[in-house]
């Protein structure tokens, strides 16, 4: 019950972060409220309801839990008000954004495993569930989505829901899989946006 409680908690919390994050590319942008609040909404559940829709869990997450558009709704008043502060905490939002694609990959895996899929579809659904709202708000606000450029970010997703299958072969508890596998895609992104790593482009 704990576990399951945790998962929940920092689901929201990654909801919360994600929708903060689309609103302030989005203010960027110039875009009116409305508009604003629908880039919010999309980073923030975009890629779970995708995930959802390709293995058949419908309705979909946000819509059996209204927590989850407080969480947002609560995201997109945070951006209006404390724009200037988020805007000067970069670092911190992206170690947020860190942890939010670390859970996320590992909510997208639990899932697509609960529906008995394999576990390279399950990876793949755990990727799709950390980087796809980010890929509809990018393209949204016609920008090339961060996922196709240079910089290594699904590849982290991939790779650390790799490490968190292989987990699950282990006798280690569920909740130090998951921490284990946060902890590592949080490393290892900070790592490479550090040392300005990148996948080559191709010519």
């Amino acid at each position: 019950m704990h576990e399951l409680n945790l998962i929940y908690g920092v689901d929201l919390i990654g909801t919360f972060v994600f929708s903060v994050s689309g609103w302030l590319l989005a203010s960027k942008k110039k875009l009116d409220f409305f508009g604003a609040s629908v880039i919010a909404f999309i980073t923030a559940v975009g890629g779970g309801t995708l995930r959802d829709l390709l293995i058949g869990s419908q309705p979909v997450g946000w819509m059996r839990d209204e927590n989850y558009l407080v969480a947002i709704l609560v995201g997109i008043f945070s951006g209006m008000l404390f724009k200037k502060v988020f805007e000067r905490l970069r670092k911190t939002m992206f170690l947020f954004d860190s942890i939010g694609i670390g859970l996320f990959t590992i909510l997208g895996i639990q899932k697509a495993l609960a529906f008995e899929l394999s576990p390279i579809i399950a990876l793949i659904m755990g990727t799709i569930s950390a980087v796809f709202g980010g890929v509809l708000r990018d393209t949204l606000v016609n920008e090339i989505p961060l996922v196709f450029r240079k910089e290594i970010y699904a590849t982290v997703c991939l790779v650390g829901g790799g490490l968190y299958l292989l987990l699950g072969l282990t006798t280690l508890s569920p909740a130090f899989q998951m921490i284990i596998t946060i902890v590592f895609i949080i490393a290892v992104r900070i790592f490479v946006v550090v040392k300005n790593l990148s996948l080559p482009s191709i010519k």
